[in-house]
Protein backbone atom coordinates (compact mmCIF):
# COMPACT_ATOMS: atom_id res chain seq x y z
CA UNK A 1 0.00 0.00 0.00
CA UNK A 2 1.28 3.29 -1.14
CA UNK A 3 -0.19 7.00 -1.56
CA UNK A 4 0.59 10.18 -2.12
CA UNK A 5 -1.51 13.36 -2.03
CA UNK A 6 -0.51 16.62 -3.14
CA UNK A 7 -1.96 20.02 -4.62
CA UNK A 8 -0.97 22.93 -6.50
CA UNK A 9 -2.89 26.36 -7.10
CA UNK A 10 -3.68 28.24 -10.22
CA UNK A 11 -4.66 31.30 -11.12
CA UNK A 12 -7.39 30.44 -12.94
CA UNK A 13 -11.15 29.35 -12.37
CA UNK A 14 -12.40 25.92 -12.50
CA UNK A 15 -14.05 26.39 -15.60
CA UNK A 16 -10.76 27.05 -17.48
CA UNK A 17 -8.21 24.48 -15.41
CA UNK A 18 -11.04 20.95 -15.23
CA UNK A 19 -11.12 21.17 -19.50
CA UNK A 20 -6.82 21.32 -19.38
CA UNK A 21 -7.04 18.40 -17.48
CA UNK A 22 -9.97 16.27 -18.95
CA UNK A 23 -8.69 17.21 -22.74
CA UNK A 24 -7.30 13.35 -23.51
CA UNK A 25 -7.65 14.75 -27.57
CA UNK A 26 -4.58 16.99 -26.40
CA UNK A 27 -3.41 15.92 -23.62
CA UNK A 28 -0.01 14.96 -25.68
CA UNK A 29 0.43 18.47 -26.83
CA UNK A 30 -0.40 20.00 -23.40
CA UNK A 31 1.12 17.91 -20.80
CA UNK A 32 5.26 17.44 -21.63
CA UNK A 33 4.92 14.22 -19.71
CA UNK A 34 2.64 12.24 -22.34
CA UNK A 35 3.95 10.69 -25.08
CA UNK A 36 0.87 9.77 -26.51
CA UNK A 37 -2.87 8.92 -25.38
CA UNK A 38 -4.83 6.61 -27.29
CA UNK A 39 -9.24 6.63 -26.50
CA UNK A 40 -10.64 3.58 -26.59
CA UNK A 41 -14.46 4.75 -26.02
CA UNK A 42 -16.41 6.94 -27.98
CA UNK A 43 -17.53 10.50 -26.82
CA UNK A 44 -16.42 13.07 -24.58
CA UNK A 45 -14.19 12.03 -21.42
CA UNK A 46 -17.07 10.79 -18.56
CA UNK A 47 -17.20 7.89 -16.13
CA UNK A 48 -16.55 4.84 -18.16
CA UNK A 49 -14.20 6.20 -20.22
CA UNK A 50 -11.43 4.02 -21.31
CA UNK A 51 -7.78 5.50 -22.55
CA UNK A 52 -4.41 4.15 -23.00
CA UNK A 53 -1.71 6.99 -21.72
CA UNK A 54 2.01 6.17 -22.92
CA UNK A 55 4.87 7.59 -21.11
CA UNK A 56 8.56 7.37 -20.93
CA UNK A 57 9.95 6.84 -17.90
CA UNK A 58 13.52 5.59 -17.04
CA UNK A 59 14.16 6.45 -21.01
CA UNK A 60 11.84 3.47 -21.51
CA UNK A 61 8.35 4.10 -23.40
CA UNK A 62 5.38 2.44 -21.03
CA UNK A 63 1.40 2.45 -21.90
CA UNK A 64 -1.22 1.91 -19.75
CA UNK A 65 -4.98 1.60 -19.99
CA UNK A 66 -7.09 3.79 -17.52
CA UNK A 67 -10.94 4.03 -17.27
CA UNK A 68 -12.78 7.28 -15.62
CA UNK A 69 -14.48 5.86 -12.60
CA UNK A 70 -16.00 9.17 -11.48
CA UNK A 71 -16.58 12.35 -13.39
CA UNK A 72 -18.05 15.58 -11.81
CA UNK A 73 -17.34 18.42 -14.55
CA UNK A 74 -15.74 21.11 -13.17
CA UNK A 75 -15.20 19.71 -9.85
CA UNK A 76 -13.32 16.75 -10.11
CA UNK A 77 -12.45 13.06 -11.69
CA UNK A 78 -11.19 9.66 -10.98
CA UNK A 79 -8.73 7.19 -13.25
CA UNK A 80 -8.28 3.93 -12.02
CA UNK A 81 -5.81 1.64 -13.55
CA UNK A 82 -4.44 -2.46 -12.92
CA UNK A 83 -0.74 -3.03 -14.21
CA UNK A 84 1.96 -5.28 -12.85
CA UNK A 85 -0.30 -6.73 -10.42
CA UNK A 86 -1.50 -3.76 -8.43
CA UNK A 87 -4.42 -1.18 -8.47
CA UNK A 88 -3.89 2.80 -8.67
CA UNK A 89 -6.57 5.07 -8.32
CA UNK A 90 -5.43 9.29 -8.80
CA UNK A 91 -8.86 11.46 -8.12
CA UNK A 92 -8.15 14.74 -9.13
CA UNK A 93 -10.46 17.72 -6.96
CA UNK A 94 -10.53 20.92 -7.82
CA UNK A 95 -11.43 23.40 -5.10
CA UNK A 96 -12.41 27.09 -6.32
CA UNK A 97 -11.40 30.64 -4.34
CA UNK A 98 -11.39 33.94 -4.97
CA UNK A 99 -7.76 33.37 -6.77
CA UNK A 100 -8.31 30.69 -8.70
CA UNK A 101 -8.36 26.74 -8.38
CA UNK A 102 -6.37 24.43 -6.17
CA UNK A 103 -6.15 21.39 -7.64
CA UNK A 104 -5.50 18.52 -5.13
CA UNK A 105 -4.46 14.68 -6.49
CA UNK A 106 -4.76 11.65 -4.16
CA UNK A 107 -2.89 8.72 -5.53
CA UNK A 108 -3.56 5.07 -4.00
CA UNK A 109 -1.74 2.05 -5.18
CA UNK A 110 -2.87 -1.12 -3.64
CA UNK A 111 -0.94 -4.49 -4.58
CA UNK A 112 -3.47 -6.95 -5.72
CA UNK A 113 -0.90 -9.91 -6.30
CA UNK A 114 1.17 -11.80 -4.28
CA UNK A 115 4.27 -11.38 -5.90
CA UNK A 116 3.33 -7.43 -6.15
CA UNK A 117 2.81 -7.64 -2.41
CA UNK A 118 6.00 -9.47 -2.18
CA UNK A 119 7.83 -6.15 -4.01
CA UNK A 120 5.55 -4.06 -1.96
CA UNK A 121 8.89 -2.20 -0.62
CA UNK A 122 10.16 -1.25 -3.99
CA UNK A 123 6.62 0.45 -4.65
CA UNK A 124 7.72 2.82 -2.22
CA UNK A 125 11.12 3.52 -3.83
CA UNK A 126 9.07 4.43 -7.40
CA UNK A 127 6.27 7.17 -5.36
CA UNK A 128 8.90 9.45 -5.58
CA UNK A 129 8.92 9.34 -9.12
CA UNK A 130 5.45 8.96 -9.44
CA UNK A 131 4.72 11.80 -7.44
CA UNK A 132 7.38 13.89 -9.47
CA UNK A 133 5.34 13.03 -12.91
CA UNK A 134 2.17 14.16 -11.19
CA UNK A 135 3.28 17.51 -10.07
CA UNK A 136 4.88 18.19 -13.80
CA UNK A 137 1.54 17.33 -14.98
CA UNK A 138 -0.05 19.91 -12.98
CA UNK A 139 2.72 22.36 -13.39
CA UNK A 140 2.07 22.08 -17.48
CA UNK A 141 -1.76 22.43 -17.10
CA UNK A 142 -1.21 25.60 -14.20
CA UNK A 143 1.08 27.30 -16.78
CA UNK A 144 -1.64 26.85 -19.48
CA UNK A 145 -4.90 27.89 -17.47
CA UNK A 146 -2.65 31.02 -16.41
CA UNK A 147 -1.93 32.10 -20.05
CA UNK A 148 -4.82 30.74 -21.67
CA UNK A 149 -2.48 28.86 -24.32
CA UNK A 150 -3.89 25.47 -24.56
CA UNK A 151 -5.89 24.03 -27.94
CA UNK A 152 -9.33 24.34 -27.69
CA UNK A 153 -11.30 20.59 -28.19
Amino acid sequence: MSKFSLSTHIAAPPEIVFPLLSDLEHAADNISGIDQIEVLTDGPMGAGTRFRETRTTFGKQTTEEMVVTAFDEPHGYTVECDSSGAHYVATYVLIPDIWGTTVKVDFDCQATTLLAKAMAPLTLLMMGPMKKCVEGDLEDVKQLAETQEWQEA
